[in-house]
């Protein structure tokens, strides 16, 4: 069996190295297990960082959103324990700037289509209705409902879904991949400036190196 959250992590493992080469996909090898996670990690919980950008209400929607698009479960933590919501916000405040408004906007929109399609607001759905409404809303399904969703709602789906793959797979420096556990989700060892022989071996699993790329001295962030 494939958990929904794996069949999430090879799809969405995108965002593994976009903040420190620019990828824009990779995936898992088929039937890779899931990578060990240190369980202090999994199971501790913190207060919320200040918000940069985000109201309180919409912090809360968006976090109840990421924890659908990458969930957590018993083989390890998700979006929400990664710091996704952190990474979002900051980068509203900052090099996303340009679509803080499109988030307003599409919160709003999401949040009134799921009362009139389900009669609560999404926080308060079921986990099998969260779901099927992100998937109305991710096909376009919702564009039409009169929730005001800017052009299609699948754009509105797009961003945020990519912006999630970001805050979990991506550099910690941002925000997110917080305690590297977006990292340890794909099995990525780390930004490395020097591969050994041993590390080419078949079958090699290389010593992670829990850093940022700007830790090192080839990176540096102007």
């Amino acid at each position: 069996m494939i958990s929904r959250r794996d069949l999430l992590k090879v799809a969405g493992a995108a965002a593994a190295g976009a903040a420190t080469a620019g990828a824009e996909r990779a995936a898992l090898p088929a039937g890779a297990a899931p990578a060990a996670h240190p369980e202090s990690l999994h199971e501790q919980s913190s207060p919320r960082r200040p918000l940069e950008a985000l109201t309180a209400d919409e912090a809360d929607l968006l976090t109840a959103i990421v924890a659908r698009l990458i969930p957590s479960d018993p083989s390890g933590p998700g979006a929400v324990e990664a710091g996704a919501v952190t990474y979002i916000d900051r980068s509203l405040a900052g090099p996303l700037s340009s679509s803080r408004e499109a988030y307003r906007r599409g919160l709003a929109a999401l949040e009134r289509y799921a009362t009139l399609s389900r009669g609560q607001p999404f926080r308060e759905l079921s986990p099998t209705d969260q779901d099927s409404l992100l998937i109305d809303v991710e096909t376009g399904g919702a564009t039409a409902s009169g929730a005001g969703f800017d052009g299609s709602s699948a754009a509105f789906f797009a961003m945020l879904k990519a912006h999630t793959w970001q805050g979990t797979f991506g550099d910690p420096y941002y925000g997110g991949n917080q305690g590297f556990v977006g990292w340890a989700m794909l099995g990525y060892p780390g930004v490395r400036t020097a591969v050994t022989p041993d590390d080419q071996r078949l079958g090699a699993r290389p010593v992670p190196l829990r850093r940022s790329a700007y830790d090192t001295d080839l990176f540096n962030k102007a």
